[in-house]
């Protein structure tokens, strides 16, 4: 696309009613005031999700600056959007982890599933959306993306939360407080503000309480220890501009490095397909109604661009990428869907990627801050299935959606495992994704046709008995009329 916007009226005022296209533009000032609002908005889930998959989130903040601009240029600068850290692919990486997997191996999954979310989407520009909806409908796209956010409570449980369950109980009320009691900006901007606060708490916590006795995730135990460590901050060895640092396993630090490729590891994090491909197309169906523009035509390309972005980011050593709902409500809230005001957020982003200062002060964030704003954010992803599963009127009266997606979503948050051959086992997210996907389809093919109409238009059950858990260990039929009791 030729960079450049039309001036917006007179680039300072919107009439009641009016909108800035993503073709337009205020005044400079101003544009470069809404940018730094857009920076603000994704800024604390950017580097929160990559500390929590053990990533550099200064190295993440740079490429969600490159993937943004990149993603612009594919889209020909008709979709308004920033790309930040996906939180899709944390359930997977907490499982390569847990098996033992290093940061290469995280980076080079996470590649290998943005090649796939680009193919996808390439797929999706040429044949269009019907193909990916057949083989993912809303039941089964809800599913994944509950049982990823759901899986990721144990996660929480045993390695956030231990490390200062009073920080982390107070994050976790401040968030959910300003979430709800803070309007406009403010509101949108809840994690970063309760990261901010939980920061500043564990800092007077240790100034009044002295050192805690706590798991601590840096050792693998229980130690006695800071809250907040500030060494590598103020250290004359870290700088204020530079490129973050290169990956030293033996130092334990965690920078850029070239991914590694284990196809066990891969098959962990390749559910997040499902999951960003419901995101993205939410995002810009969000972005089509609030500009009033028919955005179908780049859904492939807004699709494929966040696979390139992450293709991008992971080849370094990033983070994935993703759309952010954050930004978006800033849009909606501001009327401004100037594409220049992205360009403007993602050179800032890449200004602060360059400032090993600030990834330093980044990465001393105190695991109870985290504890606190992971109890909030994985549940956010959880629920954002069953969000999916009631703007299309998913009804779960239907054995078709009923039966495979209940067992497959119980297989991903118990961690159930199936072991395949010595040295491989489909467990959690994998297995459960897999099981609701081919489950679901053996469902559909199976069942009676009026079944199989209800579930593809998003009805209710007309006609026919089915089966509703009433009390535990008892089924009753369907009444007469189609609706249950009890």
């Amino acid at each position: 696309m030729a960079i450049g916007w039309t001036l917006h009226g007179d680039g300072k005022t919107l009439a009641p009613g009016e909108v800035v296209a993503p073709n337009e533009r205020l005044s400079w000032g101003r544009t470069v005031g809404l940018g730094a609002q857009h920076v603000v908005a994704m800024f604390g889930a950017t580097f929160v999700f990559p500390l929590i998959m053990g990533l550099n989130p200064q190295l993440a903040i740079l490429m969600s600056g490159v993937a943004t601009i990149c993603f612009l240029l594919i889209v020909n600068g008709k979709v308004p959007s920033y790309l930040g850290t996906s939180a899709s692919f944390v359930g997977g990486v907490a499982a390569i982890r847990a098996q033992g997997g290093n940061s290469a191996q995280v980076t080079g999954s996470i590649l290998v599933a943005g090649a796939v979310l680009a193919l996808v989407g390439v797929i999706i520009h040429f044949a269009g959306s019907r193909v990916i909806y057949k083989v993912l409908p809303p039941a089964v796209t809800g599913a994944v993306v509950m049982l990823i956010g759901f899986n990721l409570a144990p996660v929480v449980a045993q390695i956030y939360w231990p490390q200062d369950q009073w920080i982390g109980l107070i994050v976790m009320t401040a968030v959910i407080a300003m979430s709800v009691g803070l309007r406009g900006f403010a509101g949108r901007i809840s994690i970063f503000l309760g990261l901010v606060l939980g920061f500043v708490l564990s800092w007077l916590f240790d100034k009044g309480f002295g050192q805690i006795t706590s798991y601590d995730a840096s050792a693998g135990k229980v130690t006695t220890h800071w809250r907040v460590n500030l060494d590598t901050v103020v250290s004359s060895n870290t700088h204020w501009f530079g490129f973050p640092p290169k990956s030293d396993t033996a130092a334990g630090i965690v920078g850029y490095h070239l991914p590694e490729f284990k196809w066990a590891f891969v098959l962990l994090v390749l559910p997040a397909v499902i999951a960003l491909i419901a995101e993205n197309t939410g995002h810009v169906k969000a972005v089509a109604e609030m500009t009033r523009t028919d955005l179908d035509p780049v859904m492939g390309r807004a699709i494929a661009a966040d696979g390139f972005g992450t293709v991008l980011a992971s080849a370094v050593g990033g983070s994935p990428t993703t759309t952010y709902a954050e930004n978006i409500g800033v849009m909606a809230a501001t009327r401004v869907y100037s594409t220049a005001a992205y360009f403007v957020a993602a050179a800032v982003a890449i200004l602060f990627g360059f400032s090993p200062k600030f990834g330093a002060l980044v990465s001393a964030t105190p695991g109870g801050v985290l504890g606190g704003i992971t109890v909030v954010l994985y549940g956010m992803i959880g629920l954002l299935g069953a969000k999916i599963w009631k703007e299309n009127n998913v009804d779960f009266g239907n054995p078709i959606n009923l039966v495979p997606i209940a067992a497959g979503i119980i297989i991903a948050i118990g961690d159930v495992s199936l072991k395949i051959t010595d040295s491989f086992t489909l467990s959690g997210i994998a297995f459960g994704t897999i099981v609701t996907i081919l489950a679901y389809h053996m469902a559909h093919a199976l069942a009676p046709a009026h079944l199989r109409e209800a579930a593809d238009h998003g009805q209710s059950i007309d006609e026919g008995p089915s089966l509703v858990l009433n009390d535990p260990g008892m089924y009753v039929e369907g009444d007469d009329d189609g609706r249950h009791r009890g």
